[in-house]
């Protein structure tokens, strides 16, 4: 069976992760000299309590290709074929990290490296597409022709409170666009293409909400979808509520933001992921 591999900035929780025999490398994060893997040396809640009031700004790194051979070797023990799916190139440099390992280690298996051009919840709803697939016995081939034809039909908007920390660890990109009241608006992003893009200012959480709410609702055969929240879980679950008119909310995913993401989104970042049916 092909062996699933992704990142944690996929944000997909760590049960469902196993259920799915997807293997998830951790990135790191640091305060200052202390250093974390991301979701495993430090809890979600211990790290947004942190970022809040720490006078230390976290930053965040990528894991190092010596990670990555020792996991690819340790599957090779278990498969033929190993199709890694990671965070966007131009997010993170964790899909270069995996190009590195590939190139380094020479196995008896078939090593695929992709760059999803997704984060957080897209990339999440490609995994599972790609591990399911694995476990109905489809081959490497296959299922990395089925992950590139996905991604671009995976969207995410994003709910927040203010783009300081964005701005703060380098990742505003085109979204600076939105800097300009800070203090006024709740704005909305979206990751297309591999980067985050502005999309909207709205003037309240709760037009924010209903920006989320109304993406849902327009967008066409949804195949999967998931609500995201950082340190609001009553929000989510208002989020689930309305949106449950239109997709089951049995078969919706829900998940946390991770320490990683959380270092350049804040704690109150509130996000909705679908993937669109082929």
């Amino acid at each position: 069976m092909v062996k699933i591999v992704t990142d944690t900035l996929s944000d997909i929780p760590a049960q469902l992760a196993q259920d799915l025999g997807i293997s998830v490398v951790p990135l790191n994060v640091h305060f200052g000299t202390e250093y974390y893997r991301d979701t495993i040396d430090m809890s979600t809640e211990e790290f947004y309590r942190r970022l809040t009031t720490d006078e230390v700004f976290p930053t965040t790194s990528a894991p190092p290709p010596g990670t990555f051979v020792d996991l690819f070797t340790r599957l090779a023990d278990e498969t033929d074929a190993i199709l890694a799916i990671m965070t966007s190139s131009k997010f993170s440099a964790v899909h270069e990290s995996a190009l590195q390992a590939q190139a380094i280690i020479k196995l008896d298996c078939q090593i695929e490296v992709i760059d999803s051009l997704l984060a957080i919840g897209g990339l999440m709803l490609v995994v599972i597409m790609a591990a399911n697939a694995a476990k109905e016995g489809a081959g490497l081939a296959q299922i990395s022709d089925m992950v590139r034809k996905a991604t671009p039909r995976a969207h995410t908007r994003m709910a927040f409170d203010t783009l300081e920390y964005l701005r703060r660890g380098g990742r505003i990109g085109k979204a600076q666009a939105l800097l300009g009241s800070l203090l006024k608006v709740n704005p909305i992003l979206g990751v297309e293409d591999g980067e985050v893009l502005p999309v909207k200012r709205t003037r309240s959480r709760g037009q924010a909400m209903d920006f989320l709410v109304d993406f849902v609702k327009s967008s066409p055969r949804i195949e999967s979808l998931i609500i995201e929240d950082a340190t609001t879980p009553d929000e989510a679950d208002m989020l689930v509520g309305l949106v449950s008119e239109v997709f089951p909310k049995e078969h919706i995913f829900r998940s946390k933001v991770s320490p990683v993401v959380g270092a350049h989104v804040g704690p109150h970042v509130l996000a909705v992921s679908i993937l669109e049916g082929g």
